[in-house]
Parts: C-alpha cells; structure tokens; sequence
C-alpha cells in the first residue's frame, strides 16, 4: 500500500494484488456454495424419491424416474413423487430469484413478493377460480393472473412518483392487503366443501402437482429467468443509486420497470406452482449475502439454487417429519419465517444498524 500527502490531503491506493487475492476468494466461496447447493439437492430429490409408504432403493427410484424397472415403482416415481418434487424446486427457485431481484431493487431487505402484493394477487386469482368450480388444472393459470393484476395495481398507483423506491414499497403494502380482505372475504363465502380446499392451496402446497403443470411453469421460468440474468447489469448500476445509475447513461424508472415485471413474473410463476408460499423469497438473499457477500453476477442463479433447496427441504419435512397429514408447505416455511423477520426488524431498528446506513 503506498500513501501519498499533499497538504492536508492524503490519497491511499490498494495495490492491485490485494484487489485479485480479495476477488479469488470471492470466487473461492461462489464456487463452494454452489457445489455445496447442487449436492443438496440433489441429495434431497433422492429422498424425496425413495421414502414414503412405498420405499425403494435409490437405484430402484432412480431407474424408475426414467421408465425402468417395476411398472409400480415407474408409476408411484413418475407420476406422484417425482412432479411433486420438481414443482418445490422450480417454485423455490423462482422465489428465490424474485426476492433477489426485489431486494437490490428496493435497497430494502425486507422487500419480497409478500410485501410487494403478488401472492395476494396469486391467491385472488386462483380462490375466484375455486369459487367459480374451474377445473383443479386451471387453478394454477389463476394465480399467474392474480399476480399479474397485482403488479398492475402496482404499477399504475406507483407510476406518478417515477417509480419511486418508497412509493413502490408502501403501494405494495396497500395493495397486498387489500388482496388478503378479499381473499379471506371471499373464503368465509365459502360452502364448507369449498373452504378446504382454499385454505389448503392459499397457505402454499406441492401436493397433486402434474407434469403438465410443472412443465408449463417450468419452461416460462427457464425464460424469465434467463431474462433477469442478461438484465443483471442493469442491476448492478441501479445498486449504486439513482442518480449515480442516471450519470451513467442508465434510464432509472424503465429499468426498475422491466426489473419489477421480471421479479413479478418470477414469483407468479411460483405462486402458480406452489401458492403463495412465505419466507423464501425472503430469507435466500440475505443467505446468499451472508455467505457469499456483496452480490455478483452469481447472486442471482446461487439465490435460485438456495431458494429450491429450501423449498424442497420444507416439503420434505411437512411430508416425513410432521405427524399432521396433509399440512401444506408454506405452514413450514411461514413458521421459520415469523421469527427471521423478526430478527431483520430488530437488526434494521438497531443503532448499530441505522449507524451503518
């Protein structure tokens, strides 16, 4: 390091070394997160494919996934266990994703598709589909509109401030309750057959998910996906401030206008899957952070990562290690997520918090 004086001015300079050994162990700890990541999921499909009332060898589940084997063990794989599982890790991933895209956008950790008002437009959709007796297939095309009407509320109440960061925020807030009293108004409607039904699919579940279904979703959220990785960069100059990101050339409301439809997409796409399940969206950046640090242009794909691991973990647990049948996921991860939130309130209302902002 050499310093150089002037006066009563003095500039330091950090040799570039430093900077290269301070990038390589970034990349060290990306690359260990990342294998760490693939292994647990891919250790968590094996179980979710081997145990339940009919277990089988791993070799047995994994022959049978691609059509060897015993007809009922190519049956039970194929058609229960292994779509229920793939729908837990493309709707972790998308929410994942989402609450990434949604944190840098804000500049706010506790920004996520919850607060924003998009699982209360999913849950909207897909509960006026119940009402209405649509088929159960078409319950997951309801929740993709209701989170797309919600961020077109969003939207059109936040456009007059130029998309601002509060603005946006506190409209989301708005909005997501104003879904939830009609939800819920809606749900006291109900016929007692019917409330059942949306109260399970409100709270979050994988349960009776169908290839067609995750197929569906899953190839949309390959897209979406996709599109929020080439505007990552827009991301990082937003990171650096408005006006910072104007000085650079960046047009500020139309990239925060595409970024929030790309997280909307996202986290639609899952709520279509697996209903508006909470907390993950929450909870993966600031995993992601922690581990890994400031955010990279691998933020975004470890958040995806983390975020199916989580989710399909919670599924694994609500079906093996709880001894209430039927629970839904998001009552799991709802209960992990009550108290992380609480602990982010307290770290952001702290004075060693509020000293470092």
């Amino acid at each position: 390091m050499s310093t150089a004086k002037g006066g009563s001015t003095s500039v330091t300079t950090v040799p570039v070394w430093s900077k290269s050994m301070a990038r390589a162990r970034v990349r060290r700890r990306v690359l260990v997160f990342a294998v760490a990541g693939l292994l647990a999921l891919f250790a968590l499909l094996t179980v979710s494919l081997t145990t339940g009332e009919i277990p089988m060898p791993a070799g047995n589940a994994l022959r049978a996934l691609v059509g060897f084997g015993d007809p009922g063990d190519v049956l039970v794989v194929q058609q229960f266990r292994a779509p229920r599982s793939v729908a837990a890790i493309v709707a972790g991933a998308g929410l994942g994703a989402a609450g990434c895209v949604l944190q840098r956008l804000f500049r706010n950790p506790l920004a996520s598709p919850d607060v924003m008002g998009i699982t209360g437009g999913a849950s909207l959709g897909a509960v006026a589909l119940i009402a209405a007796g649509a088929s159960q297939s078409l319950i997951p095309v309801g929740a993709l509109g209701g989170g797309l009407l919600a961020a077109l509320l969003l939207g059109v109440f936040a456009w007059g401030s130029g998309l601002a960061v509060t603005r946006l925020v506190l409209t989301g807030l708005a909005v997501q309750a104003a879904l939830a009293a009609a939800v819920n108004l809606m749900i006291v409607r109900f016929p007692a057959e019917l409330a059942g039904s949306a109260l399970q699919w409100v709270t979050g579940s994988v349960y009776g998910r169908t290839w067609a279904e995750v197929w569906g979703a899953g190839g949309a959220m390959v897209l979406v996906l996709a599109a929020a990785l080439v505007m990552n960069r827009q991301l990082a100059v937003l990171d650096l401030g408005d006006d910072s990101a104007g000085a650079l050339g960046l047009r500020t409301s139309r990239a925060r206008l595409q970024l929030l439809v790309v997280a909307v997409g996202l986290a639609s796409l899952a709520a279509a899957l697996a209903g508006p399940v909470t907390f993950v969206a929450l909870a993966v950046p600031h995993i992601v952070r922690f581990v890994t640090g400031p955010p990279t242009a691998a933020s975004l794909a470890l958040a995806g990562l983390t975020g199916a691991v989580l989710l399909l973990a919670s599924d694994l647990v609500v079906q093996h290690l709880l001894p209430i049948e039927g629970l839904p996921v998001g009552a799991v991860t709802a209960t992990l997520g009550a108290p992380w939130l609480l602990v982010l309130m307290l770290r952001q209302s702290s004075p060693v918090q509020r000293s470092r902002t």
